[in-house]
């Protein structure tokens, strides 16, 4: 006889158990690294929703989106509070209707998974991990996108992360969905053996996938210090403290002149426009660098002759005609960039200092310094490998400057850290890391830390990396497996739906 999730249900109600299934998702993720939870969580909620009612299914849903959000994005509430000067009320306000915002990807997803519902088999391992997995997606683009608790991410340093060169973030999520499907058979005592050859061809195949090297050194290894200014965020646009900034990125800079080849500062290290302080700073300070076999790359804003600001990383030159930049593209809404001028009378959070920055061209070159190609990206742009692959092929070293300044002692930097971690990985090409207040890390490419600093200290972090060369799948192909996996799953419940 089948077990049925009445058993699940007896002793609590199935709504309460959705909530605290939303709140475990979390706990897969960096600080706590618990990833097995990345399985188990969804395969909760795909238990409570496979005998339910579409509305009942996406109340469900949404009550595991707002367990899992509250918890693993409670961040926002941070940045709002802290900085945004909105008071905590309003501060709590915001960061719920965020966090139940979010909630509805979930929600949607048990609503359709309710009204497209197969045998419990086949709604387990077809159609629940192919549209987990496409939700997923459609999370991570549209309204520009919030990929942030991506399953995918929480692989690293998990015996499934060779999973990331091979498929890459959605790719991965697909296939611990898969896992998660197949997890609830089990319990449900329903096809066993398929359930379990299943479970067994991802955990083993996840292993598998992480034997080969698919890349390669290509180059001598590179000696490189990170520079951690450990700024306070309240000062960091302050004109009265932009000398004493200045004065510090540029003496902790200056102790590594001739010892380290690279040298990297965070983003908007400086808030003074490049224009306003290339003259009198950056062009000498490179100049004395170049003196000793070192070069820059720093982060500060660039404004344009139309008027025009870009948040960038800038590799400094004495020569201005020799300087190189790059400008983020995706931008933060709200933070970056209002896309609804109205709702900055919600509070001073969507008024911030530069709140109008405009995103850089999709078709930037890659930064050359130390004799190396170099992808940049600025901030959470390294949460969205699928933009990143046409700028990072051809490149031998990835560059990242941050600042989480903003969140305090909270989740946010630990995760935003495994999130670039996951990136080297997935494409197979160690990454410079530097950030504001921590944590700033050195990554070899297979995501690794090699170095990494501590929180809310000024601190250099120095180190060695070998540029590599080569590709791993995922760079090659971006997601044409996901799509591929996603087709053949699509072309089974497509054929059962017209048998049935």
């Amino acid at each position: 006889m089948s077990r049925s999730t009445d058993s699940l249900l007896t002793r609590h109600r199935a709504e309460g158990v959705a909530l605290g299934a939303g709140l475990l998702l979390p706990l897969g993720f960096a600080p706590f690294n618990a990833w097995p939870l990345v399985i188990l969580a969804p395969a909760l909620l795909f238990l409570l929703i496979i005998d339910a009612a579409p509305r009942r299914a996406q109340l469900r849903g949404w009550l595991f989106g707002l367990g899992a959000f509250g918890l693993g994005v409670s961040w926002v509430f941070v940045a709002i509070n802290e900085f945004g000067d909105t008071g905590t009320l309003l501060a709590a306000l915001l960061t719920l209707i965020f966090c139940a915002f979010l909630a509805l990807y979930p929600a949607l997803f048990a609503w359709i998974a309710a009204r497209l519902a197969l045998s419990r088999a086949q709604s387990l391992l077809l159609l629940m991990p192919l549209l987990w997995a496409l939700i997923e997606w459609l999370r991570g683009w549209l309204l520009s996108g919030f990929s942030w608790l991506n399953p995918g991410f929480a692989l690293v340093d998990s015996p499934l992360d060779g999973l990331l060169p091979l498929l890459g973030i959605y790719g991965a999520t697909l296939l611990l969905a898969l896992a998660s499907g197949a997890l609830a058979l089990l319990w449900l005592r329903r096809s066993i053996m398929v359930a379990t050859s299943v479970l067994a061809l991802v955990l083993l195949g996840g292993w598998g996938a992480g034997l080969p090297e698919w890349v390669e050194a290509n180059g001598e290894p590179l000696a490189v210090s990170l520079i951690q200014g450990n700024v306070p965020q309240r000062q960091k646009w302050s004109p009265e403290q932009e000398q004493l900034r200045i004065q510090r990125y540029v003496e902790m800079s200056r102790e590594r002149f001739g010892r380290a080849r690279l040298i990297l500062w965070p983003e908007n290290a400086l808030t003074t426009f490049y224009g306003d302080i290339a003259p009198w700073v950056l062009r000498p300070l490179a100049e004395e660098a170049a003196e000793g076999g070192s070069e820059l790359i720093i982060g500060l804003p660039v404004r344009r002759q139309e008027g025009d600001y870009y948040t960038s990383m800038v590799r400094l030159a004495a020569d201005e005609g020799e300087a190189g930049f790059y400008h983020k593209r995706h931008l933060v809404p709200f933070g970056e960039f209002v896309p609804l001028a109205p709702l900055r009378a919600l509070g001073q959070i969507f008024d911030l200092p530069m709140s109008s920055f405009q995103p850089g061209a999709e078709d930037q070159a890659p930064l050359e310094a130390a004799g190396l190609r170099m992808a940049a990206s600025i901030c959470y742009e390294d949460a969205f490998p699928d933009e990143l692959l046409e700028a990072i092929r051809g490149t031998q070293l990835l560059i990242n400057g941050s600042n989480n300044a903003w969140y305090g002692d909270s989740l946010a930097p630990h995760q935003h850290l495994q999130v670039a971690r996951a990136l080297a990985l997935a494409v197979g090409r160690p990454m410079l890391r530097a950030t504001g207040n921590g944590i700033s890390a050195i990554i070899d490419h297979r995501g690794q830390l090699l170095a990494a600093s501590p929180q809310f200290q000024s601190a250099i972090i120095d180190g060695e990396v070998w540029p590599m060369g080569g590709e791993t799948p995922f760079l090659r192909w971006g997601n044409a497996a996901f799509l591929l996996l996603a087709g053949v799953m699509g072309l089974g419940l497509a054929a059962e739906s017209r048998r049935r």
